[in-house]
């Protein structure tokens, strides 16, 4: 940086402190508006998980129940930090929340609680609501565009390192922070941020929380932010900033996707919301399962399976083989392209019910995905874009291919109002609501987006019993 250039923290916090709800454009409003919606039933499905019930635990033991802010599907409040992290945790849990194209990222499950909690806790507008969320995610999606695969290569998970910052913004523009404030808010959720990938040795929890970390972090920074707590200015760029510490040296950086167009070109108005409750890159090859399936193949007949993958995911989602051709635990069968590739040929679904402590032992599930290998692409356009393909040979020696261009769901094939509004309602199902309380609920949750008042979400009665 040269003497005289600002420093990309002060540009960023300018405009996140300079965003009104009213100046927003449709998209942007409606993407945050499914977003929100995803989130809410996402939370109410993992309502009973025990990693939902360890995360209150927790937080509960640490003194954080009856404040003012929402644990979505529950019928108590926490305080900020509290309810942003079981929110984020439980969004995230199953793996079914929207994502970023550009590079993977998942900005629902950071930015909804993030700034639910902070407006509840300070008695904001639904507004200061719309805007915190669209300004945390476009953030994001932002900064996962500096060094596509950098923080997975480096061993981190992009949401959560990129995620504590993106919702200190969001936190500081709903909060009506000034400008310095956000910087400052932006330097100190640089040290907050963490979040490694080491998860996918054996499936543990620790992805799960990572949204739910972030969240609270972003909370943190903002508040420090706006009582005068100084961050580095160069907190992105600079010598030791966050892509030095959370990328790698031979992937080039651009720090021109941060700021190029920033208010005009709203990258999150174009999120990818998932239709499999799965990893995002394991979401085309469920589509072509799901195909080939369709079109009659007897799963039983298929002697051979092999998908052409992109390099990157194959460290992730194919690698090591004995944990992804028998998944340890169900959140790790998740991220696992044969085991996906496997249940959905044998169910023609992949949505939470394939991904049970159950479903994973069956020994269809397991001899099937024992048989699924993979070829690397050289021209596959990861992390561009998403893409799937699947190749059978049959007992018979007949050999069957199909291919799924890009992520459905995504900006090429848009999930309808109507498609999310029937998965809104299959989750909280599956969490265990009634169906008049779970659409008296989806009504609230729009009406905040059409000038409701935040009061009626947050006075809402989660009891169900």
């Amino acid at each position: 940086m040269s003497e005289t250039s600002k420093p990309i923290a002060e540009t960023i916090a300018e405009w996140a402190a300079s965003v009104e709800t009213k100046n927003l454009p449709d998209e942007a409003i409606a993407a945050a508006r499914q977003s929100y919606l995803d989130i809410v039933g996402l939370c109410i499905a993992a309502r009973d998980t025990d990693y939902v019930a360890a995360s209150i635990g927790a937080w509960r033991d640490g003194g954080g129940e009856g404040g003012k802010c929402s644990v979505i599907g529950h019928n108590f409040k926490m305080d900020a930090a509290s309810a942003a992290f079981i929110n984020g945790t439980a969004a995230h849990g199953e793996d079914y929340d929207d994502t970023f194209e550009g590079t993977p990222v998942h900005t629902g499950a950071v930015a909804v609680p993030a700034i639910l909690a902070a407006c509840e806790a300070n008695g904001r507008s639904s507004d200061d609501l719309i805007k915190g969320i669209v300004v945390a995610a476009e953030l994001m999606c932002r900064m996962a565009l500096v060094q596509p695969t950098g923080q997975h290569k480096a061993g981190f998970h992009p949401t959560a390192v990129i995620g504590a910052i993106g919702a200190a913004a969001g936190v500081g523009a709903a909060l009506r922070l000034t400008a310095i404030q956000i910087k400052d808010a932006l330097g100190i959720a640089g040290s907050f941020a963490s979040g490694i990938i080491e998860y996918l040795a054996e499936g543990a929890w620790t992805k799960r929380l990572h949204p739910g970390w972030a969240a609270q972090s972003g909370i943190r920074a903002a508040l420090l932010g706006r009582e005068g707590f100084l961050g580095p200015r160069t907190v992105f760029e600079g010598t030791h900033g966050f892509f030095y510490a959370f990328g790698v040296r031979d992937i080039d950086i651009d720090y021109s996707k941060m700021t190029g167009g920033l208010g005009g070109n709203w990258l999150m108005a174009k999120l990818a919301f998932k239709p499999y409750a799965c990893g995002t890159m394991c979401q085309p090859f469920i589509d072509v399962a799901c195909k080939m399936a369709a079109t009659g193949i007897d799963p039983a007949e298929i002697s051979a399976a092999e998908c052409k993958v992109g390099e990157g995911i194959v460290h992730r989602l194919c690698e090591p083989k004995e944990e992804k051709v028998k998944p340890s635990t169900s959140y790790s069968a998740k991220f696992s392209v044969p085991y996906c590739i496997a249940v959905a040929l044998l169910d023609k679904a992949a949505g939470l019910n394939q991904f049970t402590e159950t479903r994973i032992k069956d020994p269809k599930v397991l001899e099937l995905a024992q048989k699924v290998t993979y070829q690397i692409d050289p021209d596959n356009e990861y992390p561009v874009n998403y893409s799937g393909h699947l190749r059978v040979v049959l007992n018979d020696g007949s050999i069957h291919e199909m291919e799924q261009p890009h992520l459905r769901g995504g900006a090429k094939e848009p999930i309808s109002d109507q498609e999310l509004s029937e998965k809104f309602m299959a989750n909280a199902t599956y969490g265990g609501w009634p169906a008049d309380k779970i659409q008296v609920l989806e009504k609230i949750c729009s009406g905040i987006f059409y000038g409701e008042d935040l009061l009626t979400f947050s006075t809402f009665d989660m009891l169900t019993d």
